[in-house]
């Protein structure tokens, strides 16, 4: 499916951040950041992802952040009657 078919069944861009701990460097808080189209608010493409990790890696998820915004929705629309210019 290409970003264009995924924007117009819902999804939305998102922008993941992961701080984790690896076993070799247990005191060093790392971060793994990440950007994909997923649909909000479940985000499925973002939970297959994680259980990946959870079954994968060999890291500890400390914390995880994520951030999205609809590209293409409806949009509001109103009538103008006039347009003032200021200069």
């Amino acid at each position: 499916m290409t970003d264009l078919e995924r924007q117009l069944r819902g999804y939305s861009l998102a922008t993941v951040d992961i701080n984790y701990w690896r076993p070799d460097h247990p005191s060093l808080l790392q971060q793994f950041s990440w950007q994909l189209y997923d649909l909000a608010p479940q985000f499925p493409e973002l939970r297959r992802f994680l259980d990946h990790w959870r079954h994968e890696i060999e890291a500890t998820i400390h914390s995880i952040r994520v951030a999205h915004n609809g590209l293409i929705g409806p949009r509001e629309w109103r009538s103008v009657d006039e347009v003032l210019r200021l200069h």
